[in-house]
């Protein structure tokens, strides 16, 4: 009789101790709910507006640092970061509506980025008040099938889309890149979701989405075939810039040595087994080894067209400094009369 006592006290305990850990679980509206606020929509253009790009960032510290990929910053032609930079808030309520879901837009300058890694380092300018940051987790305690989600800005997809998976595989120097450790994922990732975090079930970051494969050298397509830096390769990269991030905390005095973007030397072109993809759509490092990819129909029109974004922010940046020039000529024409 003691025995089947402590059998069944014991089928309790693991009974209320799987009930408990269940309860604890976030779901994910309350994952969504707790970490979109922390991610951004990254833009950045020419002077003339011509040349631009967009993706996705991640603020990991409250006084306004931004962590994105070197591609969405960095123009291809120069290798420097473009000279318009802007960063968008979530709104409280993501409507469908760029016009309206973009309306928290605020300047923003690259601090430092390494094309090797992919990686960039953004300040929003003039943050008045903290802002939401997520937290860089320790991606070595990540497994393969361990479930995660990503946030970002997919075009022809919403803005703050969520999109869910789990980790696939991971790879050591991936392309041949010294220190460049990522996991692959079947999660939704497309053009636009560069940057982005990759989070956990928790809602912390444990990735920086950063290349997609969609076509193999055949032209035969490529699915479910997604790449994402460990969050411990942005933590090291970090630490060397002079940042600290161990938590997502109040402000900090950013060194003098993060003022200035690091001189980046380009790394050299490496093959690789597959095509693959900036997942903002640019190529990577092996692309340009592979024959081209069959022609391919355009989509239909969708919720939002990143180039053309990009185009239209760029159109009224301008038109905004002509009436402000046109403001100020008239009043200095005034002045002068008087």
């Amino acid at each position: 009789m003691a025995v089947l006592q402590r059998l069944f006290s014991l089928i309790a305990i693991v009974v209320l101790w799987g009930a408990a850990v269940q309860a604890t679980e976030l779901t994910l509206q309350q994952i969504y709910a707790s970490a979109s606020p922390g991610v951004v929509m990254v833009m950045g253009h020419s002077t003339t507006g011509d040349k631009g790009n967009a993706g996705t960032g991640s603020i990991i510290r409250r006084d306004g640092l931004v962590l994105t990929n070197a591609h969405v910053v960095v123009e291809e032609r120069t290798g420097k970061p473009y000279p318009r930079l802007f960063v968008f808030l979530k709104p409280d309520r993501v409507t469908g509506d760029p016009k309206t879901d973009l309306s928290r837009g605020v300047k923003a300058t690259v601090l430092s980025f390494s094309q090797p890694l992919d990686l960039a380092l953004l300040r929003i300018e003039g943050v008045p008040t903290p802002v939401p940051a997520l937290e860089l987790s320790d991606s070595s305690r990540v497994r393969i099938g361990d479930k995660v989600l990503a946030i970002g800005h997919p075009e022809q997809g919403g803005l703050w889309t969520l999109t869910t998976g789990v980790i696939s595989a991971e790879f050591e120097n991936f392309n041949k890149t010294q220190g460049k450790h990522v996991f692959q994922t079947e999660t939704g990732l497309n053009r636009g979701n560069s940057g982005g975090p990759l989070l956990d079930t928790d809602g912390r970051v444990i990735g920086v989405n950063t290349a997609i494969a969609r076509v193999a050298a055949d032209g035969l397509p490529i699915t479910s075939i997604s790449f994402s830096l460990k969050s411990d390769v942005a933590r090291t990269w970090l630490r060397e810039q002079g940042i600290a991030v161990d938590s997502a905390g109040g402000p900090m005095d950013l060194p003098a040595s993060a003022t200035k973007p690091a001189p980046v030397k380009p790394s050299a072109p490496v093959s690789s087994p597959s095509q693959t993809a900036t997942a903002s759509g640019t190529p990577g490092p092996s692309a340009s080894a592979q024959a081209p990819p069959a022609p391919q129909p355009q989509p239909p029109a969708r919720p939002y067209n990143l180039d053309r974004l990009v185009s239209e922010r760029a159109k009224a940046e301008a038109d905004m400094e002509d009436m402000i020039k046109e403001s100020r000529d008239a009043i200095r024409e005034k002045a002068r009369r008087r």
